[in-house]
């Protein structure tokens, strides 16, 4: 299974930006990568959402439903795919209070098995789910510092 982190400082309080985090429905305003959030199930602490995101290089899109549990008192989400275009996908969020605001660490394990698909590939595959990463660490960033 393939590894990604991501991790940025921002320059805002840890309320703003996890709250910005949770509102997983709006990253579609601010994240180009994200086409559609659909929250399917919510409860205080766990929600099962359906996403859509494109995928340009490949000029296509992935789609997967996944199943994230939030934990406000220490500022942490762990999600699961449950199904979708991935193998398997899944990872964890955490919000740090930081001398400069909020330390965000965002972590994500996949695999994309697809029989034939070669090491040049999976390369570019790995290359875009980390720039994924560090694109909705840099949206959230312009999002809460903007607030």
């Amino acid at each position: 299974m393939a590894t990604v982190e991501s991790r940025i400082v921002i320059n805002a309080p840890v309320e703003r930006v996890y709250a910005i985090a949770r509102d997983i429905e709006r990253f579609p305003d601010f994240m180009d990568d994200v086409v559609e959030v659909e929250i399917l199930e919510q409860t205080p602490e766990r929600q099962v959402s359906r996403w859509v995101a494109g995928i340009e290089e490949f000029n296509r899109t992935l789609e997967w439903t996944e199943e994230d549990f939030w934990n406000d008192e220490d500022r942490r989400c762990d999600f699961a795919m449950l199904e979708g275009d991935f193998t398997s996908y899944r990872g964890t969020w955490v919000f740090e209070p930081d001398e400069e605001g909020t330390l965000v660490t965002l972590v994500v394990e996949y695999e994309y098995n697809v029989p034939l698909i070669g090491a040049l590939i999976k390369k570019l595959l790995h290359r875009k789910v980390q720039q994924n990463c560090d694109n909705m660490l840099a949206a959230i960033n312009a999002e809460a510092e903007q607030a």
